[in-house]
């Protein structure tokens, strides 16, 4: 059954599984990601292992083109909005069972990793141009994108001196690389299932994973921001299974919405883009979220640090 391009369910006699065709593929790297999707299969945690062929390949090769069989999961999605308190800090702990899994199959990464940090003048030319490419009598639709878009690069001159250091000491490992809804499957009692699309396979720091996951979480569909009481819980459980610091954890929230601030290719996705069939990304935040987080940034700073000032609980909360 095709389910997309170069995506098909296979059902057989002994159940149902996931194949994916790949036109071009970096074979080092792909075996690299099998063989940690394996161990972390095998350590227990929800990560789907690809099913060997004969002579126990998991990558097949034919055409020149490559084939990756993985057992199908049943499960729904769920946005992070609907998770209990209790099942936001589970899912952070299990985020952060995943780092610590990681850590220990994984060769040491390199502490100093030097991350370009955005330029938010690159930014405003960028919105110049979108300005500029606007029809002079425009409908309802085109005023929306015009104010949109005066509205970021507004902020984006209020904040020009906001800008995070390209380089912090920060805890740095392998990273699941789109950790979001998603990506994630839930079973009828709530637990996670399945963590799927391990394609990006990262390194990085782990504060600013964690911080970008909770933020993709837990942004309401309008100008609410962030749901601050989930964060806090999804923080809390990650830090039962991969203590951080309350440092790390605001450096990444600064970096996090300043990438945030200054990406302003989401405004393009949701007010000029009209292509269909274009490549998805990740999911981005909506510009009133950006808004939200800009006008309460201190808050946010202290908020998402505020597990690491608490009294360690014995264990997560569960409900």
């Amino acid at each position: 059954m095709p389910l997309g391009r170069g995506c098909w369910r296979v059902d057989t006699g002994d159940g149902s599984y996931f194949l994916r065709e790949y036109e071009g593929y970096d074979r080092r790297r792909m075996l690299f990601r099998h063989s940690v999707t394996t161990a972390l299969d095998a350590a227990g945690l929800p990560v789907l292992a690809p099913m060997p062929a004969r002579g126990g390949r998991t990558l097949v090769v034919a055409g020149g083109r490559g084939y990756v069989l993985q057992p199908w999961v049943s499960g729904r999605q769920r946005g992070g909005l609907e998770l209990t308190f209790g099942q936001c800090e589970l899912l952070g702990e299990l985020l952060g069972r995943l780092h610590a899994e990681l850590d220990r199959l994984t060769a040491q990464v390199q502490q100093s990793i030097l991350i370009p940090t955005p330029r938010a003048r690159d930014a405003v030319k960028l919105i110049d141009r979108m300005l500029d490419a606007l029809p002079g009598e425009g409908n309802d639709f085109d005023a929306l994108t015009e104010r949109r878009l005066r509205e970021r690069r507004d902020l984006l001159t209020e904040f020009a001196d906001h800008q995070p250091p390209e380089l912090e000491v920060s805890t740095v490992g392998h990273l699941h690389g789109s950790f979001h809804a998603g990506n994630l499957r839930y079973g009828g009692a709530g637990n996670v299932t399945a963590v799927l699309d391990w394609e990006g396979l990262t390194t990085g720091p782990i504060a600013g994973e964690v911080v970008r996951a909770a933020a993709l979480l837990f942004a309401c569909d309008d100008d609410r921001g962030l749901d601050i009481d989930r964060v806090q819980a999804f923080i809390r459980g990650h830090r039962t299974a991969y203590p951080l610091d309350a440092g790390q954890i605001q450096g990444a929230v600064h970096r996090e919405w300043w990438e945030r601030l200054c990406d302003v290719s989401p405004l393009r996705s949701r007010y000029m883009d009209h292509d269909d069939d274009r490549e998805e990304h990740e999911p981005g935040l909506l510009p009133g979220v950006v808004v939200w987080w800009s006008t309460h940034l201190d808050g946010t700073l202290d908020a998402f640090a505020a597990p690491y000032t608490e009294i360690p609980a014995e264990s997560p909360a569960y409900g």
